[in-house]
Formats: structure tokens, sequence, C-alpha cells
């Protein structure tokens, strides 16, 4: 009932949400250089007459009292990534190299919608609704930010955590998962050393292009090899780069990999294992120097509470309907969400909400081509159908927030 009545002017203010929606797709910024978008939120946030904290440099929070009961913290992150669009909408990014490629600007737009929704509602609901505007997720740095501004101090403690996230998948359903939802993200520069010559006498080097290969050839077998089949693990080498003429043999080589996991003591052997294989790999090529290890742009693991999510997946499928709601797969992308209620100490659910027109998802999925004919997150073309994603993200915002606020 509390839902009912909140959500019923939802369509009424749905193309004031689209037009920000469009707005924030045009007007992207990249990862704590977000001062054009947290200024418009901010000015719609004043608008309802809400006051706002700002946090974290670009990051704002809200908070809306309303009487006794517990306390909800819902987030939404605002940072774009710096990819030249390519998706042909009449409201694409007007700023060079840089897009809104991950779904950023929806979740703004659902998470003022559903500000608005219960600033306008408080009769329905009683308690504590906190919505929190986070900046560069992208990096990692975001979260960490405004923890590391006082955020704990600043806003009334939660008793659980929301966020959301658009994903390829069909549009107008939420994909829910209890426990692990998103996987740990580390990123390693490695640097490996050698001993510089010319390129006719190989013989007065040690060769850091060659061990530099040796390295990449021999990290292939870490999942291949060291971890038991069913294990979920990805190690990637991203990036090699050694020399800069074809006559001279280099006195280093870099490599950039990227690690992702579901299990932190496995996360933990793996980068063992890497550092293991690196030095090893070095010394049998006699090297000069000890390998240096970088480790950075690091995402915690995104683990659902199963309770918190059980009593989020009812609230959705009791309005929504069970056709709309179903058991996602984990996904291998990292978040740092996870941050904000760890720094509170505080459970959390973590959803994802379907993106793609019903008709080119269901026509991919019957041709087994979702992969190459769907673009995912971060692609160019990446292009979320603003309807009904818009108003399933705003709806399920309000839904998973009234899980936890009791009706007055």
């Amino acid at each position: 009932m509390a839902a009912a009545g909140v959500l019923d002017t939802l369509p009424g203010q749905l193309e004031w949400q689209r037009e920000l929606y469009r707005h924030f797709h045009r007007h992207p910024e990249l990862g704590l250089q977000e001062h054009g978008t947290s200024e418009r939120i901010e000015r719609e946030l004043t608008g309802l007459g809400l006051e706002v904290i700002r946090c974290g440099g670009t990051g704002l929070v809200t908070v809306l009292r309303n009487g006794d009961g517990p306390t909800v913290l819902a987030r939404a992150d605002i940072d774009a990534l710096p990819v030249t669009e390519d998706t042909g909408l009449d409201y694409s990014s007007q700023t060079e190299g840089v897009m809104h490629a991950c779904g950023h600007d929806l979740h703004i737009a659902a998470l003022l919608g559903a500000v608005r929704l219960m600033a306008e509602h408080r009769t329905a609901w009683s308690g504590t609704y906190v919505a929190l505007f986070q900046p560069s997720e992208e990096n990692a740095a975001g979260a960490r930010a405004m923890i590391d501004d006082g955020l704990v101090a600043r806003v009334p403690a939660p008793d659980v955590a929301l966020a959301q996230h658009v994903m390829p998948a069909e549009a107008g359903t939420i994909g829910t998962v209890p426990g692990p939802a998103l996987s740990a993200g580390d990123s390693i520069r490695i640097t490996v050393f050698g001993r510089g010559a010319h390129g006719s006498m190989p013989h007065q080097a040690v060769d850091p292009v060659v061990l530099a290969a040796s390295i990449v050839l021999r990290l292939q077998t870490i999942v291949s090899r060291e971890t038991e089949p069913g294990q979920f693990a990805v190690v990637t080498v991203g990036a090699s780069h050694a020399g800069t003429s074809a006559n001279t043999i280099p006195d280093r080589a870099e490599l950039r990999l990227n690690l992702r996991t579901y299990d932190t003591q496995l996360r933990q052997r793996i980068i063992a294992s890497i550092e293991r294989i690196v030095r090893g790999e070095c010394a049998a090529a006699g090297s000069p120097r000890e390998p240096l290890f970088e480790y950075y742009d690091q995402f915690p693991l995104t683990s659902n509470d199963p309770e918190v999510t059980e009593t989020v997946t009812r609230a959705f499928t009791e309005h929504l309907g069970a056709e709309a709601v179903h058991q996602a797969t984990p996904a291998t992308a990292s978040e740092d969400f996870s941050r904000l209620p760890g720094a509170f100490g505080i459970p959390y659910t973590y959803w994802f909400v379907g993106s793609v027109p019903a008709e080119t998802w269901r026509a991919a999925v019957l041709a087994g081509t979702v992969t190459t004919d769907i673009p995912a997150n971060h692609s160019p073309s990446f292009a979320p159908a603003l309807d009904p994603t818009l108003e399933v993200a705003t709806r399920a915002q309000v839904l998973a927030a009234l899980a936890y606020l009791p009706v007055r």
C-alpha cells in the first residue's frame, strides 16, 4: 500500500526524469571532475526543498528525515568514461572523447526521481531516506573519497544500503543475486628489468622483451593449471610495452594485468602466483634487478547479503510481477559501491536493471548472438532504451527503500 501511494505520481514526473537523463548524457564528465553534473544534481535537490551535503569533492548526499524508523541509504554513481560515443542518439555526448557508456546518467535520473517521490509522499512512510550520488566509480576512487571526507560522521547511520546498475538484459526486467554479484578487480603494473644493448649484439644484453613474453605465456597457466575447475578467475594481460626502436634492446619492459575473482582467498592465491611467476622468470633470465609490482584501481568484491536480497526481491516481485524479476548470473565487472556499506558496517544488496528493448533482446537470445549483437557496458554503442528502463529503475529504488521503511 505504501509503495502504491508513493508510485502513483511516477508517470507524471517521467518526462522531467527523461530530460534530466538526456542532459546528463549530453554532458558527461570523468571521475572526480563531475562539477557540472554535481551542480545540476544539487540544483534539482534544492528545488525539492532538500539540503545537500557535499562530500568527497563532487559527491553529494541528501537526507530525508521522516520520523521514527530505519535508515536506508540509496546510491547512484555519476561519472562517465573516456569513450567516444557512436550511438547516433540525438542527445549524444557533446564532450569529445567522453561518454556515459555505462548508464550512470540513467542511475542519476532514477535516484533523483525516487527522491522526489519519497519527498512528495512523506505520509506514506516513516524513517530516514539517504540518497547518495557518488563520483568516480569507474576509477574505484569515489567511494573512498567520500569515506575519507567524513561520510560516516556526516550522515545518519544507515541500517541497509541499496544500489543498482543498468545492464545488457531485457528492458523491463530486474535481476537480483544473493551472494557475489560483481567480482573483485585488481589492476597490476609490473616492471621487469634487463640490460640494454645494440640490437646486433644480443649476447651483451638481458632482453626484457623476451622476458616479458615468457611471463605473459606463463601467466596463462594460473587459471588453466592452478585454479580449481569451476572456480571463477580471470587474469588478463591488457598491455605490454618495451623499447622505442627496432635495433635497440631496452633495459626494461612493462606489463599491465587485470585480475577478477569472486573469492577473496582465491584472489590472494592468484596474486601470490603472479608474483611467483614473474620473480621466477626474472631469475631464469638473469634479470639484474628485482621486478616492481604496483597495484592500482582495486575494486572490492560486491557480495550481496542474502536476507536483504530476499527482502528486496520479494518487494520487486509483489509490485512488478514474477515475470519481471529473475535471479541473475553474477557479473564479471567490478564496483566500489560495497566500500560504502563496509564503512558503516551494514548489509547491502545490488541489483541489475535490464536496458535492451524486449524484441531486440529476445531475438538475440533466440539467435545466440547476444555477445555480438547487443552492445555491452563501456561500448561506444551502449545506449539503454530510455523507456521502460528509467521507469523500472525508479520503481526499483522506491520499492527497495519501502521494503524497509514502514507505513505511517
